[in-house]
């Protein structure tokens, strides 16, 4: 563990002594200095994630440099569903400039303190109940939710919540006055703009709201008889484990996801690429080649009956893009950068101009890959451009990459691409979310 230095120190001597290299031989294949390496073998020094992700790669450690490097990872339930939130309600608060914010509170104290009178304006009326049961009101609030989902992809999360929230309690109001199947298609809608509000607020950096509303997602397609949501939060919740550096819960949830053959294949694979970033976490390649192969057989195969409502999941990328930017994530995490930057920068070439968000994320790994590889003056340039993105697109889950980014370049503050990007960088991860 992170606490046993010489564990570590001792394992990679050991290792590297057995492969017949020198200091200097490892120095060069991990881009590490001969003076670093020789403190982390002594157990002067502690090793970071990056370095112990490169000597396990290059030395074929199968994860075991990395777990000794590790830290342990933070408890996390193991589904969403089993959340309690005990009438919890989220109260938000709009000011005239503006602003919005969401506030968690009892539902008993909402009703002392007055601020239930907001869900006093429910929705009612024969003009309600027509328009709940009108084909035109399901068709336009689905094309609103595309709309919604491409100004999330080039905008702040703080931006988008307000309006999805808005509209997922309009379409449950909408569904209580409507009869079957009218209420069933309104409330299936109702669940992915929660399942929506939930990873905006991940993006926000609320985890816990993120699971309040991945919760609320789950209750809300169950009472629409869609038991796929259910699935689907499993894996919005590896996400977040992802975030933690747990991965033994992201490749538990993950699996969780797949254990039904009754879903479909698109949900299968989105939580096979889910549990490889969670191989690749911990550093097992062959587990992490196997789930990949996994999800691209899952996603690149077209599904035998069309999706009911909007598509699960990246609405930007898909199919064979999604599993190749996923691979290359994964690439960089096993200590394999070069071979991640290749295919992250083919990738590249197909992203649509659209797709900010996708563009900040991936593209911070892509960089994060120049710059384990040694190549520091490209790392500077493909960060300047992940910034623009990234300033743009406000994400907590980015900005978790950034500060990787961030502590890496610290080592080359005195090389000029470097001094060049630095700052700025510096800056927006000073910068707070609105």
């Amino acid at each position: 563990m992170a606490d046993q230095p010489d564990a570590f120190g001792a394992e990679l001597r050991r290792r590297r002594t057995t492969a017949g290299w020198s200091l200097a031989m490892l120095a060069q294949r991990v881009h590490y200095s001969k003076g670093h390496l020789g403190k982390i073998e002594t157990g002067t020094k502690l090793p970071g994630s990056d370095l112990a992700r490169r000597c396990d790669a290059v030395l074929e450690a199968g994860g075991r440099l990395v777990a000794l490097a590790g830290k342990s990872p933070p408890d996390s339930p193991s589904t969403v569903v089993a959340a309690e939130h005990g009438g919890e309600m989220w109260v938000m608060s709009m000011a005239p400039d503006g602003s919005s914010w969401l506030v968690p509170m009892a539902r008993r104290e909402a009703l002392a303190t007055g601020a239930a009178s907001l869900f006093g304006l429910s929705l009612g009326g024969q003009g309600v109940a027509a328009a709940a049961e009108h084909g035109a009101t399901v068709t336009t609030f689905r094309a609103l939710f595309e709309q919604i989902r491409q100004l999330g992809q080039t905008t702040s999360p703080s931006v988008v919540l307000p309006t999805v929230i808005a509209q997922t309690h309009t379409l449950r109001g909408l569904a209580n006055a409507a009869s079957s199947p009218a209420r069933e298609e309104l409330l299936r809608l109702a669940a992915r703009y929660a399942e929506y509000a939930g990873w905006m607020a991940q993006e926000a950096g609320d985890d816990r709201a993120a699971l309040w509303w991945t919760r609320i997602a789950v209750e809300t397609g169950t009472a629409a008889g869609d038991g796929e949501l259910a699935t689907y939060a499993l894996i919005r919740q590896a996400l977040i484990t992802l975030y933690r550096d747990d991965a033994a819960g992201t490749i538990d949830l993950a699996r969780q996801a797949q254990a039904d053959p009754r879903m479909s294949r698109r949900v299968r694979g989105l939580a096979a690429l889910r549990e490889a970033q969670g191989h690749a976490l911990a550093c097992d390649y062959d587990q992490c080649r196997r789930a990949l192969d996994r999800a691209a057989e899952l996603l690149d195969a077209p599904e035998n009956t069309a999706p009911d409502g909007p598509v699960m999941g990246s609405a930007s990328v898909a199919g064979a893009s999604l599993t190749s930017l996923v691979t290359g994530w994964c690439l960089h995490d096993l200590g394999r950068p070069q071979q991640a930057a290749e295919i992250l920068d083919e990738q590249f070439l197909l992203l649509p101009d659209t797709a900010r968000r996708a563009y900040a994320r991936f593209g911070a790994r892509r960089a994060l890959a120049y710059l384990a590889a040694g190549e520091v003056e490209h790392a500077g340039a493909l960060s300047r451009r992940v910034l623009d993105a990234a300033e743009l697109v406000d994400s907590a889950t980015v900005r978790h990459d950034l500060r990787r980014l961030a502590q890496s370049f610290g080592r080359w503050r005195t090389h000029h691409s470097v001094r060049d990007v630095y700052p700025r960088l510096s800056n927006t991860l000073r910068t707070p979310a609105l």
